[in-house]
């Protein structure tokens, strides 16, 4: 498009997104950090945000494993 910029690409790697396959997602906000960040896809466990500081608490279970699972597909 009109808005496209041209640069030498020597000594770099091009790509169209990385991927994380092991995050906790614990907070809306890791979209716009990893967007920020050259990551377009996120993998992970987890539901959402949780109480105090578990951060790296995932939510477990065959139904949500089989869910994480699923989204890979």
């Amino acid at each position: 498009g009109t808005g496209t910029e041209v640069i030498a690409g020597e000594h770099l790697i091009a790509t169209a997104g990385a991927m994380d396959s092991h995050v906790h997602l614990i907070s809306p906000q890791q979209c716009e950090q990893a967007l920020s960040n050259g990551i377009t896809t996120l993998f992970g466990g987890g539901t959402g945000p949780t109480d105090g500081t578990n951060g790296t608490t995932c939510t477990p279970g065959p139904f949500n494993l089989a869910r994480i699972l699923q989204s890979a597909e």
